[in-house]
């Protein structure tokens, strides 16, 4: 009995020993999940805390994208108008460029057109210094021609001609008698009969259609005086009509008709039509 009894009091010694060390484990597990729980607490109010601090950096964030945006349109709203006023300037620069390509080109048409007529002129000059020199000849031996008739005259003096006929082969001078001297003077034989005036020929040198005139290659120098008229000939065809208006020393501007102006042509011929 006393022995069953003493087993009895090491079973509930041993009992209350295991509770202890089991309630001690339990405290000690509860303390350390305490612990464990206070930790990740803290943890997790940190992260909270994060959040809020990375949401407000989000927030801002995303206003600056809003800003950066609208700035971004704003600039592709300007490189577009920009893009678009090149576009026009560009335009309006090969307008102008092709603008001045077509005065440039005028330009030497027109310089051309000029060297030409300085070269037509030249040669009018070069010529009316040619017909110069053909009537300095012709004025020498006119004046030759006037020598020798004076000395004829001068060998005739005193005789008294009669009845003098005049053809195409000779002037015959009959019953010739001395007045005062009874020297024998004989008569010439021949005299030329007067040649009839020829008109005056030239040419045409020039032709400006914009006003209607052409220069012909006669001036003052031929006898040539405003209001003198001309008929214009090609290849033995009459085109029409010139009315002197400007002379000149070897040259001279006569107008015509605006119906004529496509009719006469450079190196036509002119005659001087009868006043």
């Amino acid at each position: 009995m006393n022995r069953n009894g003493a087993m009895m009091k090491l079973v509930l010694i041993g009992i209350v020993i295991i509770s202890v060390v089991l309630i001690g484990g339990v405290s000690f597990l509860y303390q350390n999940e305490v612990s464990k729980n206070n930790k990740l607490q803290a943890q997790v109010d940190e992260l909270t805390a994060r959040e809020k601090i990375t949401e407000g950096k989000l927030d801002t964030a995303s206003k600056k994208v809003s800003e950066l945006t609208l700035k971004l349109q704003e600039t592709k709203d300007r490189i577009a108008s920009i893009t678009e006023e090149l576009d026009k300037e560009k335009s309006a620069h090969q307008a102008v460029a092709k603008e001045l390509d077509q005065v440039k080109s005028d330009m030497e048409q027109q310089k051309a057109g000029r060297q030409d007529v300085e070269n037509k002129l030249a040669q009018a000059e070069n010529d009316g210094r040619q017909l110069k020199e053909q009537l300095k000849t012709i004025t020498q031996q006119k004046a030759d021609l006037e020598i020798k008739i004076k000395n004829m005259e001068s060998s005739a003096n005193g005789v008294e001609l009669g009845k003098v006929v005049v053809n195409s082969e000779a002037t015959a001078i009959p019953n010739a008698k001395v007045a005062t001297t009874d020297k024998k003077v004989t008569a010439p034989a021949k005299v030329a009969a007067p040649s009839q005036v020829k008109p005056l020929e030239g040419k045409v040198t020039v032709v400006n259609k914009e006003y209607n005139f052409a220069v012909i290659n006669l001036g003052q120098k031929d006898g040539i005086n405003i209001g003198d008229q001309f008929s214009v000939s090609r290849d033995g065809k009459i085109i029409g009509d010139l009315k002197v208006e400007k002379v000149h020393e070897s040259m001279s501007a006569a107008g015509f008709a605006a119906e004529l102006k496509d009719l006469i042509k450079e190196n036509d011929s002119v005659v001087q039509k009868a006043k």
